[in-house]
C-alpha cells in the first residue's frame, strides 16, 4: 500500500499550470516539522503535486505559510538533463487535502504550574482519599 499523510506549511504560494487538454497541475513545497532536530535541520521540504479539482482547491484556499493536511501517495521518477546527468525525483501526489489549525504540528511544553488536564476539577490537597466529596 502506498499511502502518505503529512501536515505542514506551504513554503510559497502554489503554482498552477494547465495541460493542453485543460487539466490543472498544481505544485508546491510543504515544510514538515521533524519530531527531533538533527544536524541537517528541524524540517523536511517535500514536493507536492495535485491534479484537477484538488489542485484548484489548493490554489484558491492556501497560500505561503498556511498549514495544510495532505494525504496521497509517493511517486518516484527520473529524467536526463541536457548535460546527460540523470536526476531522480520523489514527489507526493495529493489525493485529499484538509484545513488544519494554525498551530498544527507545533507542540508547546506545559509549564510545571499549569493545569495539564483542562476541563477537569482539581482535587484539593488534604482531601480524604484525594476526593473532595
Amino acid at each position: 500500500m502506498n499511502t502518505v499523510a503529512l501536515i505542514g506549511r506551504l513554503t510559497k504560494d502554489p503554482v498552477v499550470n494547465y495541460t493542453q487538454g485543460g487539466t490543472s497541475i498544481t505544485k508546491f513545497t510543504l515544510a514538515v516539522d521533524r519530531r527531533f532536530k538533527t544536524e541537517s535541520g528541524s524540517a523536511d521540504f517535500i514536493n507536492i503535486i495535485a491534479f484537477g479539482k484538488t489542485g484548484e482547491f489548493i490554489e484558491k484556499y492556501f497560500h505561503k505559510g498556511d498549514p495544510i493536511g495532505i494525504t496521497g501517495r509517493i511517486q518516484t521518477g527520473s529524467y536526463t538533463k541536457q548535460d546527460g546527468t540523470k536526476v531522480y525525483t520523489t514527489d507526493i501526489i495529493a489525493e485529499n487535502v484538509e484545513f488544519t489549525p494554525k498551530n498544527a504540528g507545533h507542540t508547546e511544553t506545559a509549564k510545571p504550574d499549569e493545569e495539564l488536564n483542562e476541563g477537569f476539577m482539581k482535587i484539593p490537597e488534604g482531601s480524604p482519599d484525594g476526593l473532595p466529596f
